[in-house]
């Protein structure tokens, strides 16, 4: 029984949140964070910008492991597989948090059930790009060669149930267009069959695809956020020709479901530190993307705000996976 001395020291702690209990250790040894896409795809970069900024930070490393394929989801089922306790962590996309419990059948992985959301990092417009032997200059002359001869053309995508993807399904929709989605496993070989001439055109993540089109290799035709990119301004948004026309890829920070809530507020501490910091929102604006920090609660809506968003365009798609 402690002393009348002791419980007031105890009460008292308590009402100022002792550094050794609003502060628990964390990390303690190397961090595993899953990146679910391909080494060098855009969101992998990003990635990696922020987990070497962690490591400086903290002192502990982050060691990225890739665990690619079904548009996000084999990485994703990774991280709600992993043990609850603060080692292993990983990128929380929109197209396996937000469009796969639309688009798929079935999942391995219950997004209300199975994560913990942490932190946000980063939103990313896509950038739709032609092959350079297409003869359409514009947005209104690509929708009117697609309208003249449907189900002639093809976009590419790095999977089903990815911004890639889906950027297509609301082109298909808002344009009135019949054209052919060719899923692949990432976007590395997408752009391969895009640049040899066996697709048509690509809705990238803007990093690669303005690469490409600033070395003349393909023709940007617009910009799928709702703004003009400050990396492309001269490209069009898709929306200045057809209204409503948004979607952003966006990268974020989750864990197994099961963190002790005080560690999930360290971690977000962290994350913020890190996305915040000038090197790390610098390097994200030369690659096309801007630094977006939201805690916890605010990702945790935000990802069901998008998935109610995409829903009614996936389902009048009709695009299923089984």
């Amino acid at each position: 029984m402690a002393t009348p001395r002791r419980a007031m020291l105890m009460l008292g702690a308590a009402a100022l949140g002792t550094p050794a209990l609003a502060q628990p250790a964390w990390p303690t040894g190397p961090v595993r964070y899953i990146a679910i896409f391909p080494p060098g795809a855009s969101t992998d970069q990003l990635s990696r910008i922020w987990c070497n900024r962690m490591t400086e930070i903290t002192g502990q490393s982050f060691v990225v492991e890739n665990r690619s394929g079904s548009g996000g989801n084999i990485g994703t089922e990774v991280i709600a597989r992993a043990a609850p306790d603060g080692t292993t962590i990983g990128l929380g996309s929109v197209s396996s948090l937000s469009i796969a419990p639309t688009l798929y059948r079935r999942l391995a992985f219950d997004v209300m059930r199975d994560f913990t959301y942490v932190c946000g990092l980063w939103q990313l417009p896509n950038l739709l790009v032609v092959r350079p032997d297409l003869p359409a200059q514009t947005v209104p002359e690509l929708v009117e060669l697609c309208r003249a001869d449907p189900g002639r053309y093809s976009f590419g995508s790095s999977g089903a149930g990815t911004t890639l993807h889906i950027a297509g399904e609301m082109f298909k929709q808002l344009a009135g267009v019949n054209i052919l989605h060719v899923p692949y496993r990432g976007g590395a070989p997408a752009y391969a069959d895009l640049l040899g001439g066996r697709l048509d055109m690509i809705f990238g993540n803007i990093p690669e695809a303005l690469r490409l089109s600033r070395e003349g290799k393909l023709r940007p035709l617009g910009v799928t956020g709702a703004t003009r990119s400050p990396q492309a301004p001269e490209v069009p948004t898709m929306a200045e020709f057809l209204p409503g026309f948004e979607i952003n890829s966006w990268g974020s920070v989750i864990a197994p479901a099961g963190l002790p809530p005080a560690m999930v507020t360290r971690m977000a501490e962290l994350g913020r530190a890190a996305v915040e910091s000038p090197p790390v929102r610098d390097r994200y604006e030369t690659a096309g993307a801007t630094a977006w920090w939201v805690g916890p609660e605010g990702l945790a809506d935000f990802r069901r705000e998008n998935e109610m968003r995409f829903a009614p365009l996936i389902r009048a798609s009709g695009a299923v996976v089984e």
